[in-house]
């Protein structure tokens, strides 16, 4: 394998892709969608491999849960892989036009990004959903996931290969670094002639690596904090429903709670509610002082936060607890403790819902719902290809608009520049 001749493909791609019609590119999705049904076979096999393996070297649960694959994900990634058809192509489209005085008729076009590198991890699903994100906005892509999903990941590229000779398609428009060293990582940070973007999909420590190797620019997307805040005015009947969806619906993913931000006014009264459900869901509690008082008492397993506890993404079934005086509070806490993913408030007042959005730093932000919805699925988005945590230059989920750039358009009557 080298980078080189990798980048050249892709950029050798990406150049045929911009002018592929979204027919053509609608066609070889199809392809794969069905192409990825027929080998689910093949691809439970080699997902058992990789599960197996996990399973040896002490991989926890909630690791082993973003890894295994079963027919009903299966289908599920190839039904997205559809959605993806079923939405409009954003390439080509305008975003404005004008015609100036001296007659040019300006405007600006949406047009691929170029080459996207992805880097991310256990997480094989987003091998497909990145592949067919990119495909559709006419984008060639270089992937690179995790050594844990190693075997499944060959069978999903074989896929996507097979999808793209059926089409006729380069296959150069989708690649895949299949060398688990750090060193192919490094290497593809720097392939800044070829790769337009890198987004790496993992922890701080991939985040921190492509900040400092990356001389390309980067995306930072999937980790984060999440928080839930029960305000005083909630119906706290019902806020125990999203508290437990948003963190026992899928503990292993991004958009799971970490840490439950509880009125003073409410504590009494909603913990003990929280400390039963918890305690049928299995979730560990870790309380601070005040909410320690309060849960001790309750069925729940509960331990005292140390230090570093409020800035643990857990991903798994364990559950930050603190009381806080209010709105301002809360939102001091989301600011200290990385907020940057998805966060919500449960509450039936309106100027503290208005507070709590204005003032979250977060890319999503939710009144009264779970923060599970933060997906490209469930925002209509088709699949997604991160969920950007950073401001520029897109920000939650990236979907199809996301992946794309614009240029300018000036059209004239052989106009000349006086």
């Amino acid at each position: 394998m080298n980078l080189e001749q990798m980048g050249q493909a892709a950029r050798a791609a990406a150049y045929t892709l911009a002018e592929t019609s979204t027919r053509a590119k609608n066609q070889a999705l199809l392809v794969m969608a069905d192409a990825l049904e027929a080998a689910a076979a093949d691809i439970l096999a080699a997902n058992g491999k990789d599960l197996d393996a996990a399973r040896e070297s002490g991989t926890g649960e909630s690791m082993l849960d973003r890894l295994m694959l079963n027919p009903a994900r299966i289908k599920a990634i190839a039904d997205d892989v559809r959605n993806v058809v079923s939405l409009p192509d954003p390439v080509g489209s305008e975003l404005d036009s004008r015609v100036l005085e001296n007659g040019m008729r300006l405007s600006r076009r949406r047009v691929p990004l170029g080459v996207v590198g992805v880097i991310y991890e256990a997480r094989p699903n987003v091998t497909i959903d990145i592949a067919a994100l990119c495909l559709k906005t006419g984008n060639a892509s270089i992937l690179r996931g995790g050594r844990e999903t190693f075997h499944t990941n060959q069978e999903l590229v074989k896929v996507i290969r097979q999808a793209l000779a059926a089409s006729q398609l380069p296959p150069g428009c989708v690649q895949y670094i299949s060398e688990p060293g750090r060193e192919w990582v490094s290497g593809l940070l720097k392939l800044d002639r070829y790769v337009d973007m890198i987004i790496p999909r993992g922890g701080p420590g991939l985040h921190q690596l492509c900040k400092e190797q990356a001389t390309i620019p980067v995306i930072i997307g999937g980790f984060g904090i999440g928080h839930v805040f029960v305000d005083d005015s909630a119906d706290l009947v019902r806020a125990i429903e999203v508290v437990d969806n948003a963190k026992t619906h899928r503990p292993s993913v991004c958009n799971a709670i970490d840490t439950l931000l509880v009125h003073q006014a409410a504590a009494a009264e909603f913990l003990p509610l929280l400390s039963a459900r918890m305690a049928e869901k299995g979730v560990e509690l870790v309380a601070e002082t005040e909410a320690l008082k309060l849960l001790n008492a309750g069925p729940a397993r509960v331990r005292a936060a140390v230090e570093g506890d409020f800035d643990t993404e857990w991903l798994g079934l364990t559950l930050g607890v603190k009381i806080v005086t209010g709105v301002d509070e809360a939102l001091a806490h989301l600011r200290e403790h990385n907020a940057s993913h998805s966060d919500a408030i449960l509450t039936s007042s309106l100027s503290s819902a208005e507070r709590f959005i204005n003032g979250a730093p977060s890319a999503a932000v939710y009144v009264n719902a779970s923060t599970r919805f933060t997906d490209g699925a469930q925002f209509g988005l088709g699949a997604e290809v991160a969920v950007s945590t950073q401001k520029l230059h897109a920000r939650g989920p990236m979907g199809l608009e996301e992946l794309t750039s614009y240029k300018w358009i000036g059209q004239a009557d052989y106009l000349i520049r006086d």
